[in-house]
């Protein structure tokens, strides 16, 4: 649990650095075509880089906290074990796919594009270290999907789906 609860404060921290990173980028974007007339040649291109890296490990964030897009209709009408077998189930698939094309699929890729010196055209940064957010963000939901099969769900954070 100490393990999880390290790895959710460091994600939320890149996450808010990130997004404030995304927000300043776009900012002087729009004031340097704007205000300066004058467009800054990498702001587009860094927040495209910028908006991958946060929405997927916002996607791993959230699956820690089991806030992840989901239709419960079966899940709602289960009670007890049926319920119980079912989580496991969602668990382990979503834990599969996350591996399977996430990690496995995802370092491919980045070994790929680093292998083919593959870069970007106005930042000149290899497209295998913005990709790395993919196998990262699998690896991550991985460890989530397992460390849900083991916990019991936080009241809190339940009470606030229901809310919705």
């Amino acid at each position: 649990m100490k393990l999880r609860n390290t790895i959710d404060k460091a994600l939320y921290i890149l996450l808010v650095i990130l997004m404030s990173a995304m927000v300043l980028n776009v900012l002087w974007q729009v004031a340097s075509r704007y205000v300066l007339k004058s467009p800054s040649s990498y702001t587009d291109e860094l927040a495209r880089f910028l908006l991958i890296w946060v929405g997927l490990l916002g996607a791993s964030y959230v699956a820690s906290k089991r806030l992840h897009l989901a239709i419960d209709i079966l899940p709602s009408k289960l009670e007890g074990a049926k319920q119980a077998r079912l989580n496991i189930l969602i668990n382990v698939i979503v834990a599969l796919f996350a591996f399977f094309a996430m990690v496995w699929g995802g370092l491919k890729l980045v070994y790929i594009t680093l292998t083919l010196e593959q870069t970007s055209a106005a930042l000149n940064v290899p497209l295998g270290y913005i990709y790395a957010a993919i196998p990262l963000s699998g690896i991550l939901i991985v460890y989530y999907s397992i460390a849900n099969l083991f916990s019991k769900p936080d009241p809190v954070i339940e009470e606030s789906k229901e809310a919705y």
